[in-house]
């Protein structure tokens, strides 16, 4: 005897099927898994705020597993293929390229040095230096103190450097300690640091506090003839975006989006930066946001005219020598990922 289903119960099996099936076309394709390393905890890294508050990896196909490694670390990390991405410096960038370590910037953040050094009042105002004093002679006030910056041969470090030279004092007399953002912050307010040479943030606090002047402002432009340059880029190795062209691309669109994000929806952005930065004075984090927002990169591309400045940063600030410029920044860069 043969057992069987009715026409209609047969109908109902296949349309039941139907619909079951149907959600399972309409999922959204595998998300890529990538890494992606950054220096530090600053306003200066808050694009990866935003990506992760607003869900914008997963929007653009990405499952990213971040990891922070202190200052130049985060690039190696990439040479060494650690990290499949990294945020960097841009003067990191150059000095591999110098070496023959050439990476792929897919995307620029900032256009101008995402640094600030501040000085105790107290020190300043015995070096007769204040905060309308000229750039170029602010320097001075660093002389015989301890300066303390998140890496040795960071761009914070560096931008101690140029602010010593600009001011006539050899750099290699400065004293300079490395620590982290809360440590260092900690050892300002027990007195074992003069000064502090960081991203944003950190170097305003004692500012807004009353307790020290700006002796370096990069989001601000100083050095004004350095500017604009960049700062602050996403990269990867150039075989990276050749073998997975895709995964380049859905990094930087995401990384275009945040641009966009901090620049038109400023209070929505700022207002995710203060929920990381919780402990913080909302003064300060509004300060630090502008300075930020302003000093953002749209459309976020690296020029040749920029990597020749952060080259010229390199060399002035001791960090690589005049004959070791690159003689051309082509294919150091690229539009193509973050183009609309």
């Amino acid at each position: 005897m043969k057992i069987g289903l009715p026409g209609t119960a047969i109908a109902a099996t296949i349309l039941s099927f139907l619909i079951g099936a149907a959600p399972v076309r309409a999922q959204q394709p595998a998300l890529e898994d990538v890494t992606l390393s950054y220096p530090g905890f600053a306003l200066s890294l808050m694009d990866i705020l935003i990506a992760d508050d607003l869900g914008l990896w997963e929007k653009h196909g990405l499952r990213v597993k971040e990891t922070q490694i202190a200052g130049v670390g985060s690039i190696n990390a990439v040479i060494a293929g650690s990290v499949d991405f990294a945020e960097a410096s841009a003067l990191s960038t150059t000095r591999a390229a110098a070496k023959g370590q050439r990476l792929l910037i897919i995307a620029s953040l900032h256009d101008r040095p995402m640094v600030q050094l501040s000085l105790r009042k107290t020190v300043a105002d015995a070096a007769g230096i204040h905060a309308d004093t000229p750039f170029e002679k602010r320097g001075v006030a660093l002389k015989d103190r301890v300066i303390v910056v998140d890496s040795i041969n960071s761009v914070v470090h560096a931008y101690v450097r140029l602010t010593a030279i600009r001011a006539g004092l050899d750099p290699e007399s400065l004293r300079i300690t490395p620590m982290q953002p809360l440590d260092m912050m900690a050892a300002y307010d027990r007195g074992q640091v003069d000064g502090i040479s960081q991203t944003l943030p950190w170097p305003m606090i004692p500012v807004q506090q009353g307790s020290a002047i700006m002796i370096g402002d990069g989001p601000k432009g100083e050095p004004a003839d350095l500017n604009p340059s960049v700062n602050t880029v996403v990269l990867a190795r150039p075989e990276t975006c050749e073998k997975r062209k895709s995964l380049c691309m859905k990094m930087g669109q995401t990384f275009a989006e945040i641009v966009d994000i901090i620049k038109d929806r400023p209070a929505e952005a700022n207002a995710i930066f203060k929920k990381h930065f919780n402990t913080l004075d909302p003064k300060v984090m509004d300060a630090a946001f502008e300075e930020v927002r302003v000093s953002t990169s749209r459309p976020p591309v690296t020029t040749a005219e920029a990597l020749k400045r952060v080259e010229q940063f390199n060399v002035e600030a001791g960090l690589m020598k005049k004959d070791e410029m690159l003689p051309s920044y082509e294919g150091l860069a690229t539009d193509e990922y973050v183009k609309k």
